[in-house]
């Protein structure tokens, strides 16, 4: 087993690490944070002009046909600047090239992915509904409609990232009335500017400069030559999607570790009480150790799913433990940086108040702990514990 990076990896560290801290400085960032609700352009470009966005883009269509493993190592710098930023950027790059890579046909692919590469489009997923989010197949009600060539779509979706700011929404729909759920689903490309669209801001504690948005789809007509895959088998095949996803939220939360960490034991050796620096105190030691304990065991069950990923071997577990224990993991982080750092761990002026806010969103996105534990243990054989 090699843990290590290449030499070519670990200049893609480099490389990020360098932007990050000259892009994403702590300041910039609180900035967005409270002025805007999406990266803005001139950050966006910037992503543009070091490649981000071709890393994953196949190599006959002009990007580098990076792997998991690249990608990530990239990401893991990213999300340790800001996790608003990681989903801002990972929207396009998971959903938007990951859907058209995996689901589009040779035209689709043609005509997007050159595109996505440049950084001229942005695509959020149109999934979760107000009636359920990991329940996918029991919740999608809405309901597209093939008439005269065109897809007529109604319905409601939540919680939706990026959507605002989306040149498309790869929207997961129901298309069948007389089949089981698991086959009646279908992917399809909306315009984010076609007519019976409404898009509606949720506020949040966290990201807040990357917002998830409700829609709404009233009448809304595209051509049929948008659906993404094959009529009626959405949902297994956009687990192709649906399980690097996991990878990269695993990764956010892997970046908010290290960031909490590192911030907390910075302050721990600066700050004096009681004759000498906290950082002496045994129980803030054991604050640290664990979360010191907690990044190292998440980043490495993140690399090893991503590795799982490249080396085309199932790696749905793998990808939902990492997700678990980076989520959990990030929130033990956010609280204790927080108690560590006092009544400075909940200020405005200090990130570490960020950091805990944007943890929660982890918790139950894209899949709920729980239903993680539970999907864990019906794969090791044990009776389903939901119905």
């Amino acid at each position: 087993m090699d843990f290590g990076f290449s030499k070519e990896q670990e200049m893609i560290r480099k490389e990020m690490a360098h932007f990050c801290k000259k892009e994403l400085n702590k300041e910039y960032v609180a900035w967005m944070d409270e002025n805007v609700d999406f990266p803005p352009p001139e950050l966006w470009q910037k992503f543009v002009d070091i490649g981000m966005f071709q890393y994953n883009i196949p190599r006959e269509y002009g990007g580098e046909g990076l792997g998991m493993v690249d990608g990530m190592i990239s990401y893991e710098e990213i999300c340790k600047a800001s996790m608003s930023v990681a989903l801002a950027v990972g929207t396009t790059i998971g959903f938007g090239t990951r859907f058209i890579a995996e689901m589009g046909t040779a035209a689709q692919k043609e005509k997007f992915l050159p595109l996505l590469g440049e950084g001229k489009l942005k695509m959020c997923m149109a999934l979760t509904e107000p009636a359920g989010g990991t329940d996918i197949l029991g919740s999608v009600a809405t309901f597209a409609e093939e008439k005269e060539g065109r897809w007529v779509i109604n319905g409601e979706k939540v919680f939706i990232t990026g959507a605002h700011a989306s040149d498309y929404m790869i929207t997961i729909c129901r298309t069948e009335t007389d089949a089981k759920p698991s086959q009646s689903l279908s992917v399809l490309l909306v315009p984010s500017d076609t007519k019976g669209i409404t898009i509606t801001r949720i506020p949040k504690i966290s990201c807040h400069h990357c917002d998830s948005v409700g829609i709404t789809f009233s009448n809304v007509e595209i051509p049929a030559e948008n659906l993404l895959g094959t009529r009626g088998n959405g949902w297994y095949e956009m687990l192709t999607v649906l399980n690097p996803e996991r990878i990269g939220c695993a990764m956010m939360g892997v970046g908010l570790m290290a960031a909490a960490y590192s911030d907390a034991f910075q302050y721990a050796q600066q700050r004096q009480a009681f004759g000498g620096p906290i950082s002496r105190f045994q129980i803030l030691q054991h604050y640290l150790a664990d979360m010191y304990i907690n990044l190292e065991n998440a980043r490495n069950l993140t690399y090893k799913a991503a590795w799982l990923c490249d080396q085309g071997q199932p790696y749905h577990l793998e990808a939902t433990m990492a997700k678990l224990v980076a989520s959990e993991g990030a929130l033990h982080a956010g609280r204790f940086g927080a108690e560590i750092m006092g009544g400075y761990g909940i200020c405005l002026e200090y990130p570490m108040q960020r950091y805990l806010r944007d943890t929660y969103q982890l918790q139950f996105s894209p899949i709920s702990n729980e239903m993680s534990k539970n999907m864990l243990m019906q794969f090791q054989g044990l009776p389903k514990s939901w119905s």
